[in-house]
């Protein structure tokens, strides 16, 4: 265009029309193609970089829930929010330019060759210029690399410290520990801020180098390409084709720069990602991988296992459990028979809440063997007994969803579930009559539709707990745990609960720190330094002269308890038995 068009359009003669015209049209095509082609890379790139993200976000969520309690205890929740979120971005920040910079190498090739072809000593000096750029990359990289590491670490240790505030905040403030959580969150901040001006600082020195160095290359041409122009070795348009193309990979190089500059940030933040990744599945009982949550859960009763129907029998086998050098179960064996409900009683830490959790599935024991309904959990895939085995912990988890979504979990799996079929609606409404939960619910302003607060704050502790209760009934366990899961419901409502449980349909173990719920039981069995010291009825644990452990417990609980709400657990106890 410049020796053709622009040169002879300054001189005396001009240029024609044609010549013009053909010109302008050339530029306009050559800068449609260039638009086009941009807006093509960019939503490719960004649509890689979106469901690459995806991919590895759904990924590392799936991993989390196979992963055993052990790990998901003993992993700071900082730094599991952490791999799920910041470290996600991080790790992506180099995809959107990676093609291009992979095609901006093979348009620096193209543009050395180029400008040799021109004049040799162009070639000569994009062939410094361009080298000159990729090592102070390099060495950037290697620098940054580190202090990229601890920044991410950093922000783990800041996520960690605010999410712990946030989880406590009812202790922080009735302890008045406002002002310290403040400073730590201050301290976690400012070593944070320390890292990232440590990146800040070493970007300070190395950008701007690669910012200016096609431009000096520019500024060289000039020189070097004026004196050719003199001589007439090359003509002003290849001198300012030759500077335009330098400028041209300008912004590319610096498309290069941020990729090599982005890397070890999201080097060391894939490499976090990768850690979960690696991490190893549980082995499968049962062989049946397809129990395995590849996806969200089905809504409605999932596929039935090799288990009878009905209450099932539960069996315990010198079972020995240890968390690191302490052992908490130690050669522990028991037998409940189906539809009998059995309380388990015992000193705090002795082992009553690893046992129910052995017996959900969610942890492993160290030795010995566990069946229902006569089937071994080693032949049980988790999937089955998440079915048939139903849990209720003491500290409720409700989701800020409406009571309904709470107790069918069917939102929760993936589903709408806005309305539910008859059947449907009468389980749920069954589920939450026997847990003592459907009187309250009706009295709220939505009925089940009322959305609770995060962890279901606005609903007290003894209503949490029916609602949580009602979500364990609502899927018709053949063998219901509760881990206290009525401490905070009145006795005479616990008793309606305990009796309102049909001893057809499941069997019942209950961790008891009451008397009022040790009375409900048909059984009671003391648990003492991780093996059975008694089982029995309660009058009959009482009444055993070797059961001194037992009585100064069952002496505390009755400490703990006023006279007047044991005696109407006792009636109610009493009437309950006389019917039957």
């Amino acid at each position: 265009m410049t020796d053709n068009v622009i040169t002879p359009g300054l001189g005396e003669d001009g240029v024609g029309t044609d010549r013009l015209v053909a010109g302008a049209a050339i530029i306009l095509i050559i800068a449609a193609v260039r638009g086009l082609g941009s807006v093509v890379r960019r939503y490719y790139l960004s649509m890689a970089e979106s469901r690459t993200k995806g991919s590895w976000r759904s990924a590392v969520y799936r991993q989390y829930l196979l992963q055993p309690l052990s790990y998901l205890r003993s992993t700071p929740t900082g730094d599991l929010i952490a791999h799920a979120d910041n470290d996600m971005v991080v790790a992506g920040i180099v995809l959107r330019p990676l093609a291009f910079a992979v095609a901006t190498v093979v348009l620096a090739i193209l543009a050395v060759i180029s400008l040799a072809l021109v004049h040799w000593a162009f070639g000569i000096v994009a062939l410094v210029v361009l080298p000159v750029l990729f090592v102070l990359n390099n060495a950037y990289s290697k620098r940054v690399a580190v202090p990229a590491a601890r920044v991410q670490q950093g922000v783990a240790d800041v996520t960690g410290v605010a999410h712990e505030s946030f989880d406590g905040i009812m202790i922080i403030k009735s302890l008045g520990r406002t002002d310290d959580e403040i400073e730590r969150m201050r301290v976690a901040s400012a070593e944070l801020r320390e890292r990232r001006l440590v990146v800040g600082r070493l970007r300070a020195v190395f950008e701007p180098l690669l910012e200016i160095l096609p431009n000096l290359g520019i500024v060289v041409l000039l020189l070097i390409g004026g004196g050719l122009v003199a001589n007439e070795s090359v003509t002003v348009g290849e001198l300012i084709g030759a500077m335009s193309l330098f400028n041209v990979l300008g912004l590319p190089i610096r498309i290069v720069g941020f990729f090599l500059q982005s890397m070890p940030a999201s080097v060391v933040a894939l490499e976090r990602i990768d850690g979960v990744l690696d991490l190893p599945e549980p082995e499968v009982r049962g062989g049946d991988t397809a129990d395995l949550p590849s996806g969200p859960l089905p809504s409605g009763p999932l596929p039935s296992g090799p288990l009878p129907s009905g209450p099932l029998p539960l069996s315990i086998d010198d079972l020995s459990f240890a968390h690191g050098d302490h052992q908490v179960l130690d050669g522990l064996s028991l037998d409940i028979a189906a539809g009998e409900t059995v309380a388990l009683v015992g000193a705090t830490g002795s082992g009553k809440t690893t046992i129910l959790e052995l017996i959900a599935g969610l942890t492993t024991p160290d030795g010995g063997d566990m069946s229902i309904g006569g089937v071994s959990y080693e032949n049980i895939a988790p999937r089955k007994i998440s079915e048939r085995v139903g849990l209720v912990f003491q500290e409720t988890f409700l989701f800020a969803q409406s009571i309904r979504e709470n107790i069918t979990m069917r939102d929760r799996a993936g589903h709408d579930g806005t309305t539910l079929g008859d059947e449907d609606r009468a389980a749920l409404v069954a589920a939450a009559t026997a847990s003592r939960a459907h009187g309250f619910i009706q009295q709220t302003p939505e009925g089940y539709e009322t959305v609770v607060g995060e962890r279901g704050v606005t609903l007290s502790g003894g209503q949490r707990q029916r609602v949580a209760l009602a979500r364990a009934i609502y899927r018709r366990p053949s063998l219901l745990l509760l881990d206290d899961a009525t401490s905070a419901v009145d006795p005479t409502i616990e008793a309606e609960i305990l009796r309102g449980i049909d001893a057809e349909s499941m069997t019942v173990l209950i961790v008891a720190h009451r008397l009022s719920t040790i009375l409900l039981a048909d059984r009671v069995v003391f648990l003492e330094d991780g093996k059975i010291a008694a089982s029995g009825t309660h009058e009959d644990l009482l009444a055993e002269e070797s059961n001194e452990g037992y009585r100064t417990l069952v002496q505390a609980y009755e400490q703990d308890s006023s006279q007047g709400v044991l005696s109407a657990a006792a009636d109610l106890d009493r009437k309950s038995r006389e019917k039957q």
